[in-house]
């Protein structure tokens, strides 16, 4: 079964946050306080989130990421993984994380079946590390990436958000990483995503576009190629650099948007799906679930989220997102 939206696009895909909280204060995300964090009772349950999923499953969607906040940071994230993993239909199960903490589960995460991990990393300079995420060690994520590596969490992509006056001299640093390292380095436009953050308008004005960062890549590099992902391409534009075995990926929500194939919805920490991350439209799954919802019914608040997506964002007009910061929607 496939389900479509009004513009005929077939919704394939579930990002579920699972935790509103994080072990990182990034200077873009959230204030150096943090945001007000959620009730425990406020939060999903794993079984919830197990229903919510079995339900997606049954109309089509096939691919999960699980995000937070920082989803490392939730306890017996492995069991739930494993519950979802054993989902029939979902083949494709995935997270996006610091790294902080991917160290120590990235093998028993393999183990319960996760697929593969993006894991944010904005720098590669310690002090600067510590300067974005306000309490961070580049060592610690390092790290994260390497034990992913080994546990064949493949690929282990890198998501890196470039700001001007921040970290936008990284640019070629990076990329380069694609050649010496194989990794496989996406560059992501700032979103203005959240109530200002130390002043959301204050990066506002340092949005770097993929189009800028490419042009240095190739000044500098030489000239990208097309490549293909073999996993999980998602809304990326991805290219190769001679002699590289990674790739460098391109995310621009802002400057080249992909509205147009937007395959996704999303479920907040505290159970709202949202048809759209820039839209603050949402559709409460926690009541009925917590009423004893069944299956057809969780199925038929998907089926009216699906039914629900617009066209496209309007951030061009500056309309930026303020209801939730992208920790409370999910990264």
């Amino acid at each position: 079964m496939t389900c479509y939206d009004p513009h005929r696009r077939a919704i394939r895909y579930l990002r579920v946050s699972v935790t509103d909280r994080c072990n990182l204060r990034c200077v873009y995300c959230m204030p150096s306080a943090g945001v007000p964090a959620r009730e425990h009772d406020e939060i999903l349950r794993y079984e919830e989130i197990e229903h919510v999923v079995r339900a997606a499953a049954a109309l089509g969607i096939h691919k999960v990421r699980l995000t937070g906040g920082e989803p490392l940071a939730r306890l017996k994230l492995v069991d739930l993984v494993r519950m979802l993993s054993a989902i029939p239909g979902i083949d494709d199960l995935s997270m996006t994380t610091n790294g902080i903490l991917l160290s120590r589960y990235a093998a028993d995460l393999k183990r319960a079946g996760l697929k593969r991990v993006n894991v944010s990393l904005d720098t590669l300079r310690p002090e600067r590390y510590r300067q974005i995420t306000r309490r961070g060690d580049l060592a610690d994520a390092l790290s994260g990436i390497e034990a992913a590596g080994r546990a064949g969490l493949d690929p282990v992509k890198i998501n890196a958000v470039i700001i001007r006056g921040l970290n936008a001299d990284e640019v070629i640093d990076l990329a380069y990483r694609t050649v010496s390292d194989g990794w496989h380095v996406r560059f992501i436009e700032w979103m203005p995503v959240g109530e200002s953050i130390a002043g959301a308008g204050e990066w506002e004005d340092g949005m770097v576009t993929a189009h800028e960062m490419r042009s240095q890549i190739e000044a500098a590099l030489g000239p990208l190629t097309p490549a293909s992902m073999r996993a999980g391409a998602g809304p990326a534009r991805y290219y190769r650099l001679p002699g590289a075995r990674g790739t460098v990926g391109f995310i621009s929500a802002l400057s080249e948007h992909f509205c147009d194939t937007c395959n996704r919805l999303r479920l907040t920490a505290d159970g709202k799906l949202r048809p759209c991350l820039f839209s603050s439209h949402e559709i409460d799954l926690r009541t009925p679930l917590r009423a004893g919802a069944g299956e057809a019914e969780i199925e038929a608040l998907l089926a009216q989220a699906i039914a629900a997506k617009p066209k496209g964002h309007h951030l061009r007009e500056h309309e930026a997102v303020h209801d939730r910061t992208m920790s409370q929607i999910g990264g």
